[in-house]
């Protein structure tokens, strides 16, 4: 397996995994093409993704922000993804573990993330709960 950077040329491989784990929107593929190539070019984020055999299974999606009350930098998750038969086979884990050292290596305090169905795999890496995480749809 192989974790390495999202380039511009992945846009239809994000394209589709974004598209089985959009649950609250549709995904608009000449929109998602916007934010995506935004996002590659961001120098805040870190996009992630891991492919086996040339193929695209999983990506992560992160960035990080100064604040005022962690004296610095703190790093937020936005998204993660794992195609369901790559589930359970430590492919999440690497990509938190990359994006873990990103945030270090670039001074963030703790990382944020907001999560609806996979709190015991972030409890199993050592996150704990924090907050409760609201929206409102605009």
């Amino acid at each position: 397996m192989n974790i390495r950077k999202v380039q511009e040329t992945d846009v239809d491989n994000i394209f589709n995994l974004t598209e089985q784990f959009a649950t609250s929107f549709k995904t608009d593929y000449a929109l998602f093409k916007i934010s995506f190539n935004s996002l590659t070019q961001e120098p805040s984020a870190h996009f992630l993704l891991a492919e086996e055999n040339e193929k695209i299974i999983a990506y992560c999606l992160g960035f990080d922000h100064y604040t005022l009350y962690a004296n610095g930098k703190v790093a937020w998750l936005e998204e993660i993804f794992v195609l369901e038969d790559h589930r359970r086979h430590g492919v999440a884990r690497l990509l938190m573990s990359e994006f873990e050292n990103w945030a270090r290596f670039r001074n963030s305090k703790l990382i944020g993330l907001a999560t609806r169905r996979a709190r015991d795999f972030y409890t199993s890496i050592g996150y704990e709960d924090s907050a409760i995480f609201f929206r409102k749809l605009l």
